[in-house]
């Protein structure tokens, strides 16, 4: 009987140190806690496309923060209303629209940091044409009504003393893709597009040559620190004020995207291809000359501040009526 209390109590003592063992185990383990933030985002093909295509490329195989559902279009004003209607959480837009969308939401959408610089071009397929000055009643062709393209290349032409739609008769296009075709074919003789649909263009069709840099002629007439930034990454206030981690994870993985994007050329390239931004062979000639960036902060703003204001001065409908206010540059 002894014998037996004994083993009993041995076994006892054996099952409570293999509780308590279980139970410093079972407390040591992750929390559930730890699943990712969902955030949706819209980007567009082009040069704006680029520098997020690492990012996603790194989503896909779980190395990210967030979990990141990411679609691409071809129209900027999609991009913009999916970002309006809380499709979204971010939209890679172009600059004045995240302005436009700010004052149409009562300040619910802001700019976090720029990420493309002047890319846009005028080709020609008529050798005569070497200033501004020389596009005197031609028709030119672009993309981007009521976005960068438009006000920009309007205030350059009333800069240089002629009038948009009088002396040169603007054409719109909805995709850069489209008016790149356009001049592929020989259908269209002067046109306005951007990296990498410039250097799309000129591949397939010899006669086809680059006779302004749009970023030098704005430079030409702007007596500022203004610099013509083309693209910008536009957020919801919503995700800024809720979830100020997720936004500024996603900013530090853009940032580290737009990196790579410059630094591994071939790389991007072939993402690029993948999803649908560019073609590959296209890509790889036109990321070094497509100003992929990652500004924010002060400098952000000192940047933006100078563009959209020449914007106002000479269309206030181009930045949504009115200037943002301070609020409207996103600081972490």
């Amino acid at each position: 009987m002894k014998r037996y209390l004994k083993r009993s109590l041995c076994l006892l003592s054996a099952i409570t140190l293999l509780f308590n063992l279980s139970a410093c185990v079972n407390t040591s383990r992750p929390s559930s806690d730890t699943s990712k933030t969902k955030v949706n985002v819209v980007a567009l093909k082009g040069p704006t496309g680029i520098g997020i295509v690492n990012l996603m490329n790194d989503s896909e195989q779980d190395l990210t923060i967030n979990d990141y559902n990411i679609s691409i279009v071809g129209d900027p004003s999609e991009a913009a209303a999916k970002l309006a209607s809380h499709d979204v959480d971010i939209a890679l837009l172009p600059t004045n629209m995240s302005s436009i969308l700010y004052n149409k939401t009562s300040g619910a959408v802001d700019i976090a940091a720029i990420n493309t610089l002047g890319v846009l071009y005028l080709l020609s397929s008529d050798g005569k044409i070497n200033s501004i000055n020389d596009l005197k009643g031609k028709t030119v062709y672009l993309t981007g009504q009521g976005a960068t393209p438009e006000f920009a290349f309007s205030y350059i032409l009333k800069q240089n003393g002629l009038e948009p739609s009088k002396d040169v008769k603007l054409e719109y296009k909805a995709e850069h893709s489209e008016l790149a075709t356009l001049m592929i074919s020989g259908k269209v003789d002067i046109g306005i597009l951007p990296e990498p649909f410039v250097t799309q263009v000129i591949n397939k069709n010899n006669d086809i040559k680059t006779a302004l840099d749009l970023t030098e002629e704005w430079i030409k007439v702007t007596d500022s620190n203004s610099v013509l930034t083309m693209g910008c990454i536009a957020v919801r206030k919503e995700l800024e004020e809720r979830q100020k981690s997720a936004l500024d994870a996603f900013l530090n993985e853009y940032k580290k995207s737009a990196e790579r994007a410059n630094s591994d050329v071939a790389k991007t390239a072939e993402l690029c291809d993948q999803y649908g931004i560019m073609q590959k062979e296209i890509a790889e000639k036109a990321i070094p000359k497509c100003n992929v960036v990652f500004i924010d902060g002060k400098e952000m703003k000192d940047k933006l501040f100078g563009f959209l204001n020449i914007l106002f001065e000479f269309e206030p409908k181009s930045v949504g009526g009115k200037l943002p206010d301070e609020d409207f540059y996103y600081q972490r």
